[in-house]
Parts: structure tokens; sequence; C-alpha cells
């Protein structure tokens, strides 16, 4: 059974489908929560809230925006990209006092300059991303968001490792030349 088929079926409340799509990217979900989140409890919570996301609204799901395994995974990623936000800013606001007994000051984060300037960055970094064609766009993410290597991204879209090496070859080589201008790309050798 196809992963949009499992959507679905889980679009008209088939537990079993659910669970089906559970066994197949529970893991992959999990390992790129707990890198992203570190801790192991919240990667499991992101994991679980990924999940009920799908439950509850199976059509949000864009097949011309990529495969089930992109759009879970990066599910994945702005959810624990934002658990670990929240833990940050909870744990700044609820600091305890030194053994001294005097404050702790946290140093400050980075200033609202830098915090617009990296707005920016990831919104042209999205762009380019956008413009690549959907199957170097697939593999890249799979690889560098989803955390697997080359072979299992053959693996998991269907094609040969060497479709994978030249889709992500040529969508890396694209965003170089799309991004040059507006992101520092350091050279190798310096």
């Amino acid at each position: 059974m196809t992963d949009v088929t499992l959507l679905e079926r889980i679009g008209d409340r088939s537990a079993d489908a659910l669970a089906q799509l559970y066994d197949r990217f529970g893991r992959p979900a999990y390992s790129l929560a707990r890198r992203i989140c570190i801790d192991e409890a919240l990667a499991e919570d992101v994991v679980q809230e990924v999940f009920l996301v799908v439950w509850r609204d199976p059509g949000r799901f864009d097949p011309a925006r990529g495969s089930v395994s992109t759009w879970l995974l990066t599910l994945v990623h702005h959810r624990a990209v934002d658990a670990v936000r929240r833990e940050a800013t909870r744990r700044r606001r609820t600091v305890a006092p030194s053994e001294d007994g005097e404050e702790w000051n946290v140093p400050p984060g980075p200033g609202a300059d830098q915090a617009a300037l990296g707005a920016v960055v990831a919104g042209k970094v999205r762009d380019a991303l956008a413009s690549l064609p959907a199957e170097q766009r697939e593999a890249l993410a799979l690889a560098y968001f989803g955390g697997y290597t080359q072979r299992e991204v053959a693996s998991l879209v269907g094609v040969p490792l060497g479709t994978v090496k030249s889709r992500m070859f040529t969508g890396t080589k694209k965003l170089r030349s799309l991004l040059g201008p507006h992101v520092e790309v350091e050279e190798e050798g310096r």
C-alpha cells in the first residue's frame, strides 16, 4: 500500500492505516526529532504531535510539493525546532539562583538585527528550495532534514543510488548559484 493511500485511509479514520504509516516513518521521525531536540522525552512528544496532526488532518499533504516522507519529516523538523525554542524560553524564565544566593544572569541572545538577517536568509533558502525540481528537493530534504544517507534515500524514493547522487549534486549546485549572492558560502581550502 502506498503512503498516499495510507493517508487517504487515515482521512476515512482508519487507525490501522495510521499504525502502518507510523511503522514506516516513526523511527526516522524520532531520529530527526532526537537530533534536533537532544532530549528524548521532548523528541517523543514532537513525534506524537506530528502523528496527531496527520490523524486530525491528513488532507494537509500536498503531493505537488513532495512525497509523504518529505512532508512528514518537514513537519517533524518544524515541530522539533518550535519545541526547542519553547523549552529554551521556559528555561530562561525559570533560572534558579546561583549557589551563593545571587541572581544568575543569562547571557543575552542574538540581537534583533541578527535575528532579522537570519529570517531574511531563511526566506531566501526556502525560495531557492522551492525553485528546485521536486525530485531534487525531495532528495535534499530527506538527506539534510531527515538525516538519511544517500543509499537510504534511494531506497525510500525507489530509485537507483546513482540517480539520488545526481539529484543531490545538481540540486546543491543550483542552490549554491541561487544563494551565492545572499549567503556567505565558505570555499574549500579556507
